[in-house]
């Protein structure tokens, strides 16, 4: 039997919000190689014999480095299993999937994507906060708050018609808003911080360039979080979160 990996993007977390193919191929799954974030919940929903293996990093902390897991996909493979590495949000957008790709194709393993919906666009969405929106924002740039800041991000930031989003960031914050200031971005910048979206818990802080450190150690954000920065973040742009106006959670 050949075997095959399938890099699955899950999307923000809901399993109703995962793609019919990205659940196709996970009840077929040999073996489900998982992410911390994501659609976690699917363990219930896999058959008893899924060999499961939980690879989650946390920032800072990566207990299976991203070779193990590599050698995991082809390793598993290559003995005919039919691999599913899942992932939150989509492979290609800071997953990482692309190194996957590039290694199982290296070895001969057949390898394919399934797209998921990013994070960076759906949990802003899930606060009502559209990352375009016509007069407002044209463009849309996507940071990974681990890294270090570039030029192009501190251009955008201070750019009115461009929206920024910063997956991974809590923690940079204080950082990435001390490097913004120095680069002439204006404190009155609003900004958006949109905690665990698309879940029961979800909680939205909304604040300003200048101030968003301080409430955000006030009220203690914690990941997974998506900050976004423009005038798309203000306060009353739009609707309330819609993941209040349809189930009455939110915050």
């Amino acid at each position: 039997m050949s075997g095959r990996v399938d890099l699955v993007g899950g999307g923000p977390g809901p399993i109703d919000l995962m793609t019919v193919r990205a659940w196709r191929l996970l009840t077929q799954a040999d073996v489900v190689v998982m992410d911390r974030l994501g659609p976690t919940d699917i363990r219930a929903h896999l058959g008893p014999d899924v060999e499961i293996i939980d690879v989650g990093k946390l920032p800072g902390h990566h207990p299976v480095p991203q070779d193990e897991i590599n050698a995991l996909l082809i390793d598993r493979a290559r003995v005919g299993k039919r691999v599913v590495r899942l992932k939150g949000g989509d492979p290609f957008v800071f997953g990482r999937g692309g190194e996957e790709m590039v290694a199982c194709a290296a070895a001969g393993i057949p390898v394919a994507v399934v797209p998921g919906i990013t994070s960076a666009v759906a949990v802003p969405e899930a606060a009502g906060i559209p990352v375009t929106h016509r007069g407002i924002a044209s463009a849309v740039h996507i940071v990974n708050g681990q890294s270090e800041i570039t030029a192009a991000t501190l251009a955008a930031l201070g750019e009115d018609a461009v929206t920024t989003v910063i997956l991974m960031g809590v923690g940079a914050l204080p950082r990435l808003v001390a490097d913004a200031m120095r680069a002439g971005v204006s404190p009155d910048r609003p900004v958006a911080i949109v905690e665990r979206g698309h879940h029961a818990d979800q909680r939205t802080t909304r604040s300003t360039l200048g101030s968003v450190v301080l409430h955000a150690g006030r009220i203690g954000v914690r990941n997974p979080a998506v900050i976004v920065v423009g005038d798309v973040a203000r306060a009353g742009l739009l609707v309330p979160d819609l993941l209040a106006a349809q189930s009455g959670h939110g915050g």
